[in-house]
């Protein structure tokens, strides 16, 4: 009868603590028994299956294809949004607003955060980021040059702008070619020393968000001026590549492809994104779904922002 006792006491203390919503301290004072005891009957309720603790996902949200994601990929978290269709617009903008949100409640004092100024999605991140209050990011990196055609590279430039007036950080643009015409024509670029301050930054970020995109180039790269022609595309296709970050490319099995054309790159390698504190992927769709699974095996990927048709195509 002593151990019918004993659990009879720790439901009653479960039941003033769970139940009544009463305090430790409270429970303590009403049953003269110390906040220490208390305490130790709290958790042997659980211990004890008295009470029994269960999440009840809201609708409109997905923890099973985000549990499946963070198991199969070795993810920090993972984001599944719902969208009614798969189509890339939607998935876009509803994938911007998700990223917005974690970013917000996220973001710690003084972050160096880079970020891929040439995805559409990362864009739609910004558009719904709220103005912090106060400053929060120390700097806003770009990091994958531009200088393409003047009308979309706006887009790049006023991203990484927006973006650091938007957390109170200091912007630091890249203001070159994203795809040089050569080797040498990038070692000249690099030789600039406001260049060279943006590039240095690259080891040190708190925070990288990066898009990422399939061989094909996206319809805003597409018009941007920033990439390979049709035969340089044709041999990476050759050599494997199924997708890339900030140019950087790979194969299904997430292993880097590399070839001459890395070379004419001035951005962020995936060196560097490994040495990142945290890097969040901003990616969905189905035309992208290779190369999301290619980037998740690179292992640089804390985070991902997907849709839950991509996410259910990625953990089939």
């Amino acid at each position: 009868m002593g151990r019918i006792n004993e659990l009879r006491l720790i439901a009653r203390v479960a039941q003033m603590y769970h139940v009544e919503h009463r305090r430790q301290s409270e429970i303590a004072d009403l049953l003269r028994l110390s906040q220490a005891t208390v305490s130790r009957m709290l958790k042997r309720a659980e211990q004890e299956d008295i009470v029994r603790t269960t999440v009840i996902p809201p609708p409109g949200t997905f923890a099973d294809l985000e549990q499946a994601l963070r198991d199969r990929y070795a993810l920090t978290e993972a984001i599944v949004i719902d969208c009614s269709e798969d189509r890339d617009g939607a998935i876009m903008a509803r994938i911007g607003e998700a990223a917005a949100h974690f970013l917000e409640v996220t973001l710690q004092q003084d972050e160096i955060i880079g970020v891929s100024s040439w995805s559409q999605t990362i864009l739609r991140m910004v558009d719904n980021i709220h103005p912090f209050r106060a400053a929060k990011a120390r700097y806003i990196v770009q990091i994958l040059g531009g200088m393409g055609d003047s009308s979309v590279q706006a887009h790049a430039t006023q991203l990484t702008a927006r973006l650091a007036k938007l957390t109170g950080g200091e912007p630091r643009l890249l203001l070159v070619q994203g795809i040089t015409s050569s080797r040498e024509a990038k070692l000249v670029m690099l030789a600039d020393p406001i260049v060279r301050e943006t590039i240095n930054l690259f080891d040190r970020l708190s925070l990288a968000i990066v898009g990422i995109g399939a061989v094909e180039p996206s319809e805003m790269l597409a018009r941007s001026g920033n990439v390979f022609s049709r035969e340089e595309l044709a041999t990476l296709n050759e050599a494997g590549a199924v997708g890339e970050i900030s140019f950087r490319f790979y194969d299904a099995d997430g292993k880097p492809v590399i070839t001459p054309l890395n070379d004419r790159v001035i951005g962020i390698t995936l060196e560097d994104l490994r040495k990142a504190d945290r890097v969040m992927a901003l990616a969905g769709g189905e035309s992208k779904t290779a190369a999301i699974a290619g980037a998740l095996r690179l292992g640089v990927i804390d985070v991902l922002v997907t849709d839950k048709f991509t996410a259910a195509r990625l953990t089939a």
